[in-house]
């Protein structure tokens, strides 16, 4: 196909050999099959963050750091070179997650370059070679929902023990590859030690596993795996080979009126997009 236009800068430096064709498209970036030698990979084109509401940004953005003072006055104060800078720190979030959670073990693409808001990475294949289907694209026996959990559970474990937190975990954007489930889709990664609302994110990212998974093993609706989770990390034991329970109980305290009410809010804004991303995929 013809290269489009963001990818001719690529095509140029020799980064990519060829473009094959348009593998998916959705409201953070365009990803397209390419060719880098003998080798078939995938490019990440993004595009504008016209979408992202700023509350969302502000959440998963919490304590990012920037190259220097002037991107920082710029970004807080919203100017054209702001967004630009909060823009390509976004992009280069994605890039540096992928890096630290390939290092750690963690079941992420290979990373390969990042070059001109473009992020060219390994592409994702079934057992027949083809691209790789998203999950909810998938049906699963009970047995295969269990194992795939349970998975994607010790992925979670893994990433947090590598100071990481997905943010916007779902079927939505899990690969399931040859050789078993994928994490994708990290340009809202958070640092676990430095963004106020790690926990809820990891909760939800965990919830989100047992609500999709649950469909085809109802057992796994009961369990309590991100508390179990959060618990271990905030005491400090939490390892990747450790052993998990999925249940957890609740030491009673004070209630947290307000903290209950923004987890509703959350819930209620979290329920909207998975409807959004629904209507997208179909």
């Amino acid at each position: 196909m013809k290269a489009p236009q963001r990818l001719r800068s690529l095509l140029e430096e020799g980064l990519i050999d060829s473009v094959v064709r348009q593998l998916m498209s959705g409201k953070e970036a365009t990803v397209y099959v390419v060719r880098c030698g003998e080798e078939t990979r995938c490019a990440k084109v993004y595009k504008e963050a016209t979408q992202r509401s700023f509350r969302q940004a502000v959440d998963y953005t919490e304590n990012r750091k920037v190259k220097n003072s002037r991107q920082a006055r710029a970004m807080a104060k919203g100017t054209r070179f702001g967004r630009q800078a909060q823009e390509a720190a976004w992009q280069s979030a994605e890039v540096d997650a992928l890096h630290r959670l390939a290092a750690a073990g963690v079941r992420v693409p290979k990373p390969f370059n990042f070059h001109d808001g473009v992020l060219l990475m390994q592409l994702v294949v079934d057992a027949q070679g083809a691209a790789a289907p998203r999950l909810n694209d998938v049906d699963f026996t009970a047995e295969e929902a269990r194992a795939h959990h349970a998975t994607l559970i010790g992925e979670v474990v893994r990433m947090l023990c590598a100071g990481v937190i997905h943010g916007d975990l779902s079927e939505f954007n899990i690969l399931l590859a040859a050789d078993g489930p994928v994490i994708i889709d990290l340009p809202q990664a958070v640092d676990a030690a430095g963004n106020n609302h790690a926990q809820r994110m990891l909760l939800r990212d965990v919830g989100n596993l047992r609500d999709f998974f649950g469909r085809f093993a109802p057992e796994l609706l009961a369990t309590q795996f991100g508390a179990e989770i959060w618990a271990l990390y905030t005491r400090g034991v939490l390892q990747p080979a450790i052993q998990l329970s999925g249940r957890f109980e609740e030491h009673q305290g004070p209630v947290d009126v307000a903290g209950v009410l923004r987890v509703v809010d959350d819930a209620r804004d979290e329920e909207a997009a998975r409807v959004l991303r629904m209507r997208t995929a179909g």
